[in-house]
């Protein structure tokens, strides 16, 4: 008897990370990926690889995106282009519906530096909007990890990190080992509501997270 497996939201879906992510679950024997897309043919590239997709925007009405998900993983981004409208309600607003849908864990994409986002002027805006995202996820009552990872690269994963609740300087990590990291922990009980950094390091992935 196969155990059924959980239905994984996956917020930014269509993003580098957010692809990445989804390969990561639909080779994982614990959970199925519903791939969460804003146009018609982002979703028929991802049907076209037999992975379940629902077209939502993180602007208006989600209760019908989480609608039978087991865990959310919130990967989205508006590339600086709509922080307030995407990173901070649209992260709010996905929160709100899966609660409310009776989700179980919400896996949060965050940054480095959202704890104190006057420390980086130039980043200011983006990061108070990621802060009010997490802190949103953090009193909403939901099950949650909050991953901040620091300069995002295109390099090969190598399946380590380090990991710190807050690093002294700012580190690089390539969106692979994040995407690894955000599967890793929607495992029940691994990192639950805590928010932690990450940046290359040498552990191992699944024990960095599980040492803490």
């Amino acid at each position: 008897m196969t155990k059924e497996k959980q239905n994984i939201l996956v917020a930014g879906a269509n993003g580098t990370t957010g692809r990445i992510i989804v390969d990561l679950l639909v080779k994982s024997e614990t959970y199925r990926p519903i791939a969460m897309v804003r146009k018609q043919d982002q979703k028929d590239y991802f049907e076209k690889n037999n992975v379940s997709t629902i077209v939502a925007d993180l602007e208006e009405g989600l209760s019908y995106a989480v609608k039978n998900v087991h865990k959310v993983i919130f990967a989205a981004g508006s590339k600086g282009k709509n922080v307030l409208g995407v990173d901070q309600e649209g992260a709010k607003r996905l929160t709100g519906a899966a609660k409310d849908e009776g989700a179980r864990k919400f896996v949060m994409l965050s940054a480095m530096g959202a704890d104190d986002p006057s420390q980086n002027k130039d980043l200011q805006a983006y990061l108070e909007a990621k802060k009010n995202a997490d802190d949103y996820l953090i009193d909403s009552g939901l099950d949650y990890s909050i991953v901040r990872p620091g300069h995002l690269t295109n390099k090969e994963g190598t399946g380590k990190i380090q990991l710190k609740k807050r690093f002294e300087n700012p580190g690089n990590i390539s969106r692979a080992d994040v995407a690894k990291t955000l599967v890793e922990v929607l495992d029940d009980g691994v990192m639950q509501n805590q928010f932690f950094e990450i940046i290359d390091g040498d552990t191992p992935i699944e024990k960095a997270i599980r040492t803490v």
